[in-house]
């Protein structure tokens, strides 16, 4: 799940990072106000899900209110990335000497938090370590002693900053950390960290990613998604606690158990065919919960041909294929749907099927070929 900017930055902002004062503005006239009791002189900026709002004219600097009007109207008139623009963050404009990169995240190789850090702050890191990798320094943490002073020293000296910011680094890092930790968060990351006109360190801009399977433990984390910026698909799964990601291909997968979703798709993908999602239905799925995703599935207009593979263990085969039958009265479609069913009462599941003229198969390499072959005849 991620977090807005302005989000993200009052979550450092309650650990002791500093940040500019500013406001979130929903129309054109409340940035104006805004801009107004802060001098006057301001950046609003887009508040979207997405990177690169500046390189799409979503970030600008307005000399005065009645320019930062007119900035917050054109910007919330905008598409980002195919993301309607909703809000803006009217902020402080601040004298930049110095953009710095500041961030926290997953080693999942080194199976520990690493931070990463460089000098060539502003742009994106990825881009940074891919052409220039001698400027992004990383240290690695234990999760257990956390991040130690002598580990962000060697991050200040290993990056050049000047030794009189030392102490304010230091003190930066070790509160980025802690709302890394307390949030249960995949990434945290000031991007810039600005040295300013005053010599100060500041937080400009700032990222939160959190860890899904945590929120569960900060209801007043999940409490601040914004649904409008989510796929209405992804809405619906998590709903009903499916597993759902959108791909880009065209024979929409139902699964039961990760592991199975992922063989699915490769094996999807062997014979010549493009998986158009990945769907765990999980283990006990009722009725109710397979009729859910396969309206999912088809409301992806990509979706040429269906591929159901359950192994019934603790799911009974009888009650997913109710399930799908369900789902086809509520909505109907000529996309054609091609089942596997195996394990506990998979004779009943096929009979209710095969009476509903589905698509059976035996074998999941012979769902496959199938889901393939009816996807490109469709």
């Amino acid at each position: 799940m991620k977090l807005h900017e302005y989000q993200s930055k009052q979550l450092f902002a309650q650990r002791g990072i500093p940040i500019l004062k500013g406001k979130v503005a929903s129309t054109a006239a409340e940035a104006r106000d805004i801009a107004v009791e802060l001098g006057g002189r301001a950046v609003i900026k887009a508040q979207v899900l997405v990177g690169g709002r500046g390189k799409a004219g979503g970030v600008k600097v307005a000399k005065d209110a009645q320019q930062a009007e007119e900035y917050a109207a054109q910007i919330l008139a905008m598409n980002i990335k195919g993301l309607p623009v909703r809000k803006v963050l009217v902020d402080q404009a601040a004298e930049i000497k110095t953009e710095i990169y500041l961030g926290i995240t997953n080693d999942r190789a080194a199976k520990c938090p690493v931070v990463i850090a460089s000098m060539a702050g502003g742009v994106e890191i990825e881009q940074v370590a891919k052409e220039s990798p001698e400027k992004v320094i990383r240290e690695h943490v234990n999760p257990f002693l956390r991040l130690r002073d002598y580990q962000v020293r060697n991050v200040a000296a290993g990056i050049g900053l000047p030794h009189e910011h030392w102490k304010a680094f230091g003190e930066i890092a070790a509160a980025l950390y802690q709302t890394y930790w307390d949030t249960d968060a995949t990434l945290a990351e000031i991007n810039p960290l600005v040295i300013n006109g005053a010599n100060q360190l500041l937080a400009l801009d700032g990222k939160i990613v959190l860890d899904d399977n945590a929120l569960f433990e900060h209801p007043d984390l999940a409490e601040m998604r914004d649904l409008d910026e989510e796929a209405a698909a992804e809405t619906e799964a998590r709903k009903y606690g499916l597993s759902y990601v959108k791909l880009d291909g065209e024979i929409g997968c139902m699964v039961n158990g990760a592991g199975l979703a992922m063989a699915t798709m490769d094996i999807i993908s062997h014979f010549g065919g493009t998986p158009a999602n990945f769907l765990d239905v999980g283990g006990g799925a009722s009725s109710e919960k397979v009729a859910a995703a396969l309206r999912i599935i088809l409301s992806d207009k990509n979706v040429k041909a269906v591929l159901f593979n359950i192994f019934g263990g603790i799911t009974r085969c009888d009650e997913v294929a109710r399930g799908i039958l369900k789902a086809l009265d509520e909505v109907p479609t000529g996309v054609p749907m091609v089942v596997r069913l195996v394990g506990t009462n998979e004779a009943e599941g096929r009979k209710l099927l095969a009476e509903a003229k589905m698509i059976t198969a035996t074998s999941l390499a012979d769902a496959a070929q199938k889901a393939v072959a009816a996807a490109k005849n469709k």
